[in-house]
């Protein structure tokens, strides 16, 4: 991967070209040993991700015009669930408070395979934390 966040494409790509998902999944391992450190002053209570087995924080900073994209961060004491973080970061960048709400994300994890492919919590704990961004963004500036 060339810059952080990967393209979808490139993520697309590369699940394509892993045929077993014992290496999909190892690839998703090493998107997670690539995010961004998070800082330990927003690993509060308040930015966890309800509905995630494992511990989850997530922030969105949205900015004052609604044409400018929301920053997210997050974090998780699971590499795996970092590489899925990666994965959601990936396919948010660039995207305004609007366009987050206004996407349908479960549309490219399916082309990914993750819908068939996670565990249900694992997958429960995705759409915990697809949600979550969805609230911060309709919460501070979605039009």
């Amino acid at each position: 991967m060339s810059d952080f966040p990967p393209t979808t494409d490139e993520l697309l790509e590369t699940f394509e070209d892993l045929q077993e998902w014992d290496d999909r999944y190892d690839f998703i391992i090493d998107l997670g040993r690539e995010l961004p450190v998070f800082p330990v002053r927003l690993q509060t209570e308040e930015n966890i991700v309800e509905g995630c087995m494992s511990t989850v924080w997530l922030v969105a900073n949205v900015a004052d015009r609604s044409d400018q994209p929301v920053e997210i961060q997050a974090d998780s004491d699971s590499i795996i669930v970092k590489g899925l973080i990666v994965i959601l970061l990936a396919y948010f960048a660039g995207m305004t408070a609007s366009q987050i709400l206004e996407s349908d994300v479960s549309g490219f994890l399916t082309k990914l395979g993750l819908n068939q492919h996670l565990s249900p919590q694992r997958r429960n704990g995705l759409f915990a934390m697809i949600k979550r961004l969805k609230t911060l963004a309709a919460e501070n500036g979605a039009a």
